[in-house]
């Protein structure tokens, strides 16, 4: 079986790594030997080490070595949309079966992918595009298909559970946290696609179009990050026996009109300490799935780094390998229940409200009234002295409300009342609580 690599960075290089390390292992589970026709990279006189290749297989022409007749499969490590969609629709129309770890483009246009496959007669595998190493697209393209999958709650991005778990450990700040995780090499030099949630809510659009059999695309997604969050917002969890995680959430349900729907976000929460996914630390992914017949489900490891990455990938090539050796492709995508994705108004949570209100007789009856207005009922209420001083009339408070279940609507439209009270002083955070706290 021959090999189109595309991109030998990280990820690109240790694939290269493990193909020459276990080469007589690989050979053996698909029965042919995996050999590299070329490796397309952007810069030919770049020092690359050690690597056990010869120099000769790299070219700067990603295309006119996915056209070669001597290629099987191509494996896309470079990321992007563009050219990478543009190689990967080639490969896939010519008949080529293709391995990517490109979580981006999957989001952004999937189904040009799927149809490209579909139109060649090729494999399209990607488990190395959410949670690294982690076994999870696999077992919910396949394993799961004899169920009915109703929610799929997930870390999927190290990077902020790293800067979340240090926050919560030390009570630093998001600055010093961030700093941190740079320092570590946790966090790229320009961190926007982790903090904001653009890459997690990358990998919930593809847990939701696999887990609801569903096309579901990047815009399909409410997605905000954690820059927000604050280490007062730590503190506040850790007094309700909660820790703050970013959360991917797909989940099934009715939307206003009663119709059966789909919705899915990105966004930190406080989740209760007793959750699976809150003993989640550093930079693991784990993903809770729940299924009617089989259960909660857990999947947890390492959801990054170049050697994790590499094993997914090289897994996903075993399988490809074997269906061209065996002239079978892989079942194809599976969107048949075409679910309409619900607004983030009609998602279903609760939030954690932080008040800094005046210090007087009758203020906590009028913020009650307007959670009455809009229908939302009020779980807890924690009011003390402003800045958590001594006890003690003053001028200002603190008011902490968690509320029952209600659509994101009414709690956000809630917020916005409270804003404008003159005996708010400030909403000084809105968090979502998840987790059946």
């Amino acid at each position: 079986m021959r090999l189109a690599l595309l991109g030998c960075g990280t990820v690109g290089s240790e694939v290269v790594r493990l193909l020459h390390g276990q080469a007589a292992d690989l050979a053996a589970r698909i029965g042919a030997p995996l050999e590299i026709a070329g490796i397309a990279v952007r810069r030919l006189g770049r020092d690359r080490g050690d690597l056990p290749v010869d120099p000769t297989l790299f070219t700067t022409d990603a295309l006119g070595l996915i056209k070669r007749d001597d290629v099987d499969v191509v494996v896309e490590v470079v990321g992007g949309i563009e050219p990478a969609r543009g190689w990967l629709v080639e490969a896939l129309r010519a008949g080529k079966s293709v391995v990517t770890a490109n979580k981006a483009l999957l989001a952004e246009d999937g189904a040009a992918l799927h149809d490209a496959a579909a139109e060649g007669g090729g494999d399209l595998y990607y488990e190395a595009s959410v949670a690294g190493a982690i076994p999870l697209l696999r077992p919910l393209r396949e394993s799961l298909h004899g169920d009915r999958i109703n929610r799929v709650t997930g870390i999927v991005n190290g990077t902020t559970n790293f800067i979340l778990s240090a926050m919560d450990a030390t009570g630093a700040g998001f600055a010093e946290a961030l700093e941190e995780a740079t320092e570590l090499g946790y966090a790229e030099a320009d961190p926007t696609a982790d903090v904001e949630g653009f890459d997690a809510a990358a990998k919930a659009a593809i847990l939701a179009s696999l887990a609801f059999h569903t096309r579901v695309g990047a815009a399909d997604v409410h997605r905000e990050g954690i820059t927000e969050v604050t280490a007062a917002d730590v503190a506040s969890a850790k007094a309700m026996g909660c820790t703050i995680k970013l959360l991917c959430i797909a989940a099934r349900g009715a939307d206003a009109a009663g119709r059966e729907a789909v919705s899915v976000r990105v966004h930190p929460a406080m989740i209760p300490l007793g959750h699976p996914l809150a003993s989640v630390g550093d930079a693991f992914n784990a993903v809770f799935v729940e299924a009617e017949a089989a259960g909660p489900l857990m999947f947890y490891g390492r959801g990054a780094g170049g050697a994790p990455t590499a094993s997914a990938v090289l897994g996903d090539v075993v399988a490809v390998s074997r269906n061209r050796l065996a002239g079978v492709r892989s079942p194809s995508e599976s969107a048949y229940a075409d679910l309409p994705v619900r607004p983030m108004g009609e998602a279903l949570t609760r939030y954690h409200i932080s008040l800094d209100v005046a210090d007087r007789p009758g203020v906590l009856e009028a913020v009650a009234g307007v959670f009455a207005r809009h229908d939302v009922s009020i779980a807890t209420v924690r009011q003390g002295p402003a800045g958590g001083g001594a006890a003690g009339r003053g001028e200002d408070a603190d008011l902490v409300i968690v509320t029952h279940v209600a659509p994101d609507a009414a709690l956000a439209a809630t917020v916005g009342e409270l804003r404008g009270l003159d005996i708010v002083r400030s909403v000084a955070s809105v968090l979502r609580v998840e987790g059946g706290l």
